[in-house]
């Protein structure tokens, strides 16, 4: 089994309820399973900020999905609960990214983990952190990455 950590979030419609539903799709995968979920954090929009704010969790699964069928899961998750991609960073009933796996890296056209922009954003960090303060991510404990980023316009909830 491999320890992965996901960034959840919404900005449209019920989004405690889209991600709440998030999670217990993501539960139902039998090669999935939940071993940690942060609070919820309201946080502003990155990117494309013309766009209501966002409801963020993180969670800590072990799972044997090796990453590319872990995302397909994510991906079907999003199918399910209706994510369209029509502006990039832009509204989204539910997003899902894969933050980390093990201490692997992959790049390639479909994934990149780490993820790319994660450790300078703090409404993926901040509630990472919360499940594991002691997670050290490529020889660099969160602890330091924390503390090297801004933490405004996070807000838990």
């Amino acid at each position: 089994m491999a320890k992965s950590y996901l960034s959840l979030g919404s900005n449209m419609g019920d989004k405690k309820a889209f991600l709440e539903e998030a999670v217990k799709l993501l539960k139902a995968y039998s090669e999935i399973e939940v071993t940690g979920k942060s609070s919820f954090y309201e946080t502003d929009p990155v990117g494309y900020i013309d766009q209501d704010v966002f409801l963020n969790i993180a969670l800590e699964i072990e799972t044997s999905f090796t990453p590319e069928a872990l995302l397909e899961a994510c991906q079907s998750v999003e199918n399910k609960l209706h994510r369209k991609r029509v502006v990039r960073w832009g509204p989204r009933t539910v997003d899902i990214d894969i933050i980390f796996y093990d201490d692997i890296k992959i790049k390639n056209d479909s994934l990149e983990i780490p993820h790319p922009r994660a450790f300078e954003r703090a409404f993926v960090m901040v509630p990472i952190y919360e499940i594991n303060k002691d997670l050290v991510i490529l020889n660099r404990p969160i602890k330091e990455i924390i503390e090297q980023i801004s933490l405004e316009g996070v807000r838990k909830i």
